[in-house]
């Protein structure tokens, strides 16, 4: 298992044994340097907009001292909502590696899937987005499923 998805998972097993929100964990990493991580705070902060990206874009870069993350690779366990991936295009993240896909968010009660069909386009990206360790994300998707939680 890649050690930056890793991170990713881990981050998304704070957030979901804590109940912050849905199963979404990321590291952010330049230069083979974490730089930061982040996991879904949607419940936790009553803020729809604080998926693990986000999170970890935000904190990365209030460390980096810069809102552009060129360089930057970023790992995170379910392929990114439109928004977090406008969200990582506007921080201009070089590569994106994610575990589960939209389909994978939908068998756990998100509806990205419902945005990627009025928005679509990722077509288009080809090269930027890269699944990776999907079995390892699979399993944390299957533990948040067993788990008690509110669905939002």
């Amino acid at each position: 298992m890649n050690t930056y998805m890793q991170i990713a998972i881990n981050e998304a097993m704070e957030g979901i044994t804590h109940g912050h929100g849905g199963p979404f964990g990321t590291a952010i990493v330049k230069d083979g340097v974490l730089v930061a991580s982040g996991h879904n705070h949607v419940l936790a902060n009553n803020d729809p907009t604080c998926h693990g990206e986000v999170d970890a874009i935000r904190k990365a870069c209030q460390k980096l001292g810069t809102y552009d993350l060129t360089g930057c690779e970023l790992y995170t366990t379910g392929e990114p909502c439109h928004m977090c991936l406008c969200a990582c295009m506007w921080a201009n993240i070089s590569k994106i590696y994610y575990g589960c896909t939209i389909e994978d968010n939908g068998i756990i009660g998100f509806r990205d899937d419902k945005f990627d069909n009025i928005f679509g386009g990722r077509d288009k990206l080809k090269g930027y987005m890269q699944m990776l360790d999907r079995d390892a994300c699979l399993q944390l998707f299957d533990k948040y499923r067993s788990m008690q939680h509110r669905t939002y």
